[in-house]
């Protein structure tokens, strides 16, 4: 066993705890699929103010340092509860001649090396713990990227961390107005990724890769997703929420849908899965108006009835089964706008199509309805043999569920 006099005289006491440190440090990444961590990349690539909520300890912070190294930008972290709002909106610096130049608002030197760098990713740390007259003053900050005289140049990014008020130390509510600045997501620790990360691997950030081919279809899809949304339901363009604690989350504005707007543009041309343009979506503008938006995406997506009418023989119906029947009854629609025998027969082929690859109680109602419109000049075609099967099955299944409702109610 060694002893005192075998340590060599050069060796300080705390080099061995230094080289145990870095060891520990020693990690590594690689590609994991993690849907909230795809969402923050897809954010902060579409240049979002991104602000994560979660829990003290799930590694918010963590995962800003790696996404900071994977994208090779300088970190700036900012505590904002230990700041004054001076620190943001600037500090006044008497010139030569007030009267003739003004009193120009210096920067902090936070941000003169954000400018002098050209790009960085700002974390704005402990938000939710910020008083009111910081957040008032971190408003221009989020939306204008300005403190006090100073501009950050487009290379820079931002991204906010905040505890639920239930679990900050001294927390507040955010305001509003800063608020609705910010793409919200909520932040939670993923087992397996805790798991092996303390094993020495991480997940991998990397910014989505944009189709460059995909670029001006995805501003048209994006564009008229949301105005057809909002054209159709107009008391979405702006609802303040009525509690202090809805306010201070995702709520739809303008301002909030215009963010909408870019990230399905982004995630469109990304091809992202429907998990993470959920959340990005319902992050801007909220649960209710983002579910009717990525509903209202879902529409957009379904094929044009004239277009299986025209050739049902390649047609193909989507998997979901409401969305299937929409489709259905679409075509039933624009068989009865403009009613023609070719058009009658092929609607029934489509009919056919959906009995064989779905459930056959979604034909039901679409085959009756199809079935009013027959002229009496019209052929019956064969199609129609093969459905009367499923047609009656369902329709004695339906009465037999009425009848035992019915049953068990007079007990």
């Amino acid at each position: 066993m060694p002893t005192a006099t075998d340590i060599p005289v050069d060796v300080r006491p705390l080099d061995a705890a230094a080289e145990l440190l870095a060891l520990l440090q020693d990690t590594t990444t690689e590609p994991r699929a993690d849907a909230q961590l795809e969402a923050l990349t897809l954010a902060v690539s579409a240049d979002l103010p991104v602000l994560l909520w979660g829990e003290p300890g799930i590694g918010k912070t963590a995962v800003l340092n790696q996404l900071a190294d994977a994208l090779e930008l300088p970190l700036t972290t900012v505590i904002a509860s230990v700041h004054e709002p001076s620190d943001f909106s600037g500090l006044p610096v008497v010139g030569d001649d007030p009267a003739e130049q003004g009193v120009p608002m210096a920067p902090p030197d936070w941000a003169v090396r954000l400018v002098r760098a050209g790009h960085g990713l700002l974390f704005l740390d402990e938000l939710s713990t910020a008083p009111p007259a910081v957040q008032a003053a971190l408003l221009r900050v989020v939306l204008e990227r300005r403190i006090g005289a100073l501009r950050l140049p487009p290379g820079v990014r931002i991204v906010a961390a905040a505890n639920p008020r239930s679990s900050a130390a001294d927390g507040w509510e955010l305001s509003p107005p800063l608020a609705n600045r910010f793409v919200h997501l909520q932040w939670a620790h993923d087992h397996d990724v805790v798991v092996r990360g303390l094993g020495g691997t991480w997940p991998r950030a990397a910014l989505p890769r944009l189709d460059p081919g995909r670029l001006h279809d995805a501003v048209a899809f994006a564009r008229r997703a949301v105005c057809g949304l909002l054209a159709a339901r107009p008391g979405l363009v702006h609802q303040l929420p009525k509690n202090e604690a809805g306010r201070g989350g995702p709520w739809p504005s303008p301002r909030s849908w215009e963010m909408a707007l870019r990230l399905v543009a982004f995630a469109t041309a990304a091809d992202v899965s429907r998990e993470v343009l959920s959340m990005l979506v319902r992050g801007a503008v909220g649960d209710g108006p983002g579910l009717e938006l990525l509903a209202s995406l879902d529409r957009m997506d379904l094929p044009d009835p004239e277009v299986l009418l025209a050739d049902p023989e390649a047609a193909v119906l989507p998997e979901r089964g409401d969305l299937r029947q929409t489709v259905l009854d679409g075509v039933v629609e624009a068989v009865r706008k403009r009613p023609d025998q070719s058009r009658w027969d092929a609607a029934w082929s489509l009919l056919v199509l959906a009995l064989d690859t779905g459930a056959p109680d979604l034909v039901v109602v679409p085959a009756a309805t199809l079935a009013a419109l027959r002229r009496d000049d019209w052929q019956v075609p064969a199609a129609i043999e093969r459905l009367a099967g499923a047609v009656s099955v369902s329709r004695r299944a339906d009465r037999a569920d009425r009848s035992a409702v019915g049953a068990g109610g007079c007990r």
